[in-house]
């Protein structure tokens, strides 16, 4: 097994213990210092500096929100001068004002280190291509990937997002063995490969690293069997650092988080307390050697899960359970809890349609309403009016068998859900217009 720093990935529990104890406090301290926003809220909670000895004590400091980065837009929660900031990224978030990042040459490295050893994780090494399809720029995607594979010494095609015939020629006349994008891209490259003619042993490619988005183990069998490749999971958020912040291998049993870097904890979402090992809630990080932008307890909003025994890979780092929901995206329908990746499940489980869907969600007379709509494949398209109709029937009682509600389904032409290049667009939520 190849590992990017064995000295920190396989590290005992003890020891990595007390790397984050000495960590933690130390930046602690410089926040409190360095960042008025944040010594104002510890203040309020009557939290000092030399309250904090240990990760035991990190239930005493207040969380950070996405909010309190807006509240500080651009630069109040910076720790430094801009005159040490030698990188500004912002969240790709859609809504709201947008997040500023800000990165020193130190959390340059350091982001590298934790993408190096995400990339090693999904087989990448010094002779590797590695076909980086995330978005460049102020989105942290590509250039985080881009660093991560430079440190390891592998041959970088930053070819950015969008153009998938491109991409596919590309994959093939360069000899692509890694590749890097939104998990909803690889499917549209998968969807162009199979309408152009190429085969997937026309291609070099052996692993994927996907992330940006929640998706399914049924996505993943689809992605690994229509490529033919490796398909893992990659975590990260600008906030936190960007891509890298935590990776499967090829165990697929979680994500390692590389401690030494980032601390984790799942929260109950309404209650905030802290959750034991295995329980299923919110994940929250405090970063512990950012220099830039450090961020204590950091409300993620994404739904996961912690496990701390060692990995069958020899890492023993904590791992997080794939993301399966964010409880900012949690649809209520009629009362009832609804997760886009729940539905994602349902059809691709059942194989009979293309892996492509949309949410609508209305209201009318009061009464909240959801319709699914489902493409057909090409060979689906051309079936009799009345093969379609038991197909819609049959959606829609697994549906509701997995929701417990009822939702309209209608089968849709092939190509006519808009394709994304980045994070796929899931829901049209319409009760919000």
């Amino acid at each position: 097994m190849d590992y990017w720093n064995e000295t920190y990935e396989c590290m005992s529990r003890g020891e990595m213990t007390r790397v984050q104890n000495d960590r933690l406090a130390n930046t602690v301290k410089r926040i409190f210092h360095n960042v008025s926003y944040y010594r104002e809220k510890m203040q309020k909670n009557g939290v000092e500096p030399s309250d904090i000895k240990s990760i035991d004590d990190l239930r005493k400091l207040p969380f950070t929100y996405k909010q309190d980065l807006r509240d500080t837009y651009p630069y109040g929660l910076f720790a430094l001068p801009l005159s040490e900031i030698v990188r500004i990224h912002v969240s790709s978030g859609t809504t709201g004002k947008q997040t500023v990042v800000g990165y020193t040459m130190k959390d340059i490295d350091t982001w590298s280190e934790a993408m190096a050893r995400a990339l090693v994780c999904a087989g990448t090494d010094r002779h590797s291509f590695i076909q980086i399809a995330y978005g460049y720029g102020l989105f942290t995607g590509g250039l985080g990937v881009h660093y991560g594979a430079e440190r390891i010494g592998a041959s970088v095609i930053p070819i950015s997002g969008g153009n998938t015939k491109r991409q596919i020629q590309i994959m093939r006349d360069f000899g692509t063995n890694i590749l890097a994008c939104t998990p909803s891209h690889a499917l549209s490259m998968v969807e162009e490969l199979e309408e152009m003619g190429v085969r997937k042993e026309e291609l070099s490619i052996k692993a994927g690293v996907f992330g940006g988005e929640p998706w399914s183990e049924n996505m993943r069998n689809e992605i690994e069997e229509r490529l033919g490749i490796l398909a893992i999971d990659i975590y990260g958020l600008s906030e936190v650092i960007g891509p890298g912040v935590a990776s499967e291998c090829e165990c697929k049993c979680g994500l390692h988080i590389p401690e030494d870097h980032f601390i984790p904890e799942i929260i109950d979402p309404v209650t905030e307390e802290i959750l034991p090992p295995g329980s299923t809630g919110e994940l929250v990080f405090s970063t512990i050697t950012k220099e830039g932008l450090p961020l204590l307890r950091y409300r993620t909003r994404d739904i996961s899960s912690l496990a701390c025994d060692k990995c069958d890979c020899g890492r023993t780092a904590v791992r997080m359970s794939k993301v399966s929901g964010r409880t900012d995206d949690m649809l209520i329908i009629r009362g009832v809890n609804v997760f886009p990746s729940q539905i994602e499940s349902v059809l691709l489980e059942m194989g009979e349609t293309a892996p492509h869907y949309q949410l609508v969600i209305d209201r009318k007379d009061n009464f909240d309403f959801l319709e699914i709509l489902v493409e057909m494949t090409p060979s689906l398209f051309s079936d009799e009016v009345r093969e379609l109709e038991n197909i819609e029937n049959k959606i829609r009682h697994e549906i509701q068998g997995t929701l417990g509600i009822s939702a309209g389904v209608r089968l849709v032409e092939p190509k006519t859900i808009e394709r994304s290049m980045g994070k796929a667009k899931r829901v049209i939520d319409k009760r919000k217009t």
